[in-house]
């Protein structure tokens, strides 16, 4: 089967699920929302990558739906005994989970290129910021390019962890205390240690949510997150080659 076609099938399981709609409707509300009501709380803003930021304090939990939705797409059809009329169908079980993830990927960042633009119009029309929320401010683009970047880059851990472990519970919540739970906890905790692990857990905030993680340099959370990202993906794809469906 050509890889165009193998996209198609997997786009098409995507969207005729319910749970696909629960999640988006979960990521808009928490990231669009927060965003607006951020930006409505915030009177001033020295900058104007500062007051986009602000509005997009909701990326830090809304991201856990794309983490859901990405294992949903490979737990499921385990659970319900379709990877078996998946594969075969396609028998190279790698370019399988390559489709899926090119689809989970492309939602991810086609939906929050939406989002993001949102939260910025929220910044520029509540914020005061001297010289105003330019859409060409370096500063603005580069943070909105980094959320939508660092979104893309979970939705690929979900994909990775759903091949992992096959498991929905196991992968959610593993997931979630990656990128939700641990580095808060890790934060408030204090210390050298408890610092660096947080720094190495794919947990990029570009939100102004500061209790949420320890800060990192975004070239360094992006570098993280990939490498978690990657990482786990291709251990999901060794092992979706050498165990029985």
């Amino acid at each position: 089967m050509p890889f165009r076609a193998v996209l198609r099938s997997e786009w098409t399981k995507l969207w005729s699920v319910r749970s696909t709609w629960w999640c988006t409707a979960i990521y808009v509300v928490a990231v669009g929302a927060s965003g607006w009501l951020a930006a409505a709380g915030t009177d001033s803003s020295p900058q104007a990558a500062v007051a986009v930021q602000t509005a997009l304090t909701g990326f830090g939990v809304g991201q856990l739906a794309l983490v859901v939705l990405g294992v949903l797409v490979v737990s499921t059809e385990f659970a319900s005994g379709m990877a078996l009329v998946s594969l075969t169908a396609v028998p190279r079980r790698t370019r399988l989970l390559l489709a899926k993830t090119v689809v989970v990927l492309t939602y991810c960042l086609v939906l929050t290129v939406l989002l993001a633009v949102v939260c910025a119009l929220a910044a520029r029309t509540l914020t005061a910021v001297p010289g105003g929320v330019q859409p060409g401010d370096p500063d603005v683009v580069r943070t909105l390019l980094l959320q939508v970047g660092a979104a893309g880059l979970v939705g690929v851990l979900g994909v990775a962890l759903g091949a992992v472990l096959r498991s929905t519970a196991g992968a959610v919540g593993i997931a979630a205390v990656l990128v939700l739970v641990a580095p808060p906890a890790l934060a408030l905790a204090g210390g050298d240690l408890a610092a660096r692990i947080s720094q190495g857990l794919p947990a990029l905030r570009v939100g102004e949510d500061a209790f949420l993680a320890v800060a990192t340099p975004w070239p360094v959370g992006m570098s993280v997150v990939a490498a978690w990202a990657v990482g786990v993906w291709l251990l999901g794809a060794v092992l979706l080659e050498r165990r029985d469906v």
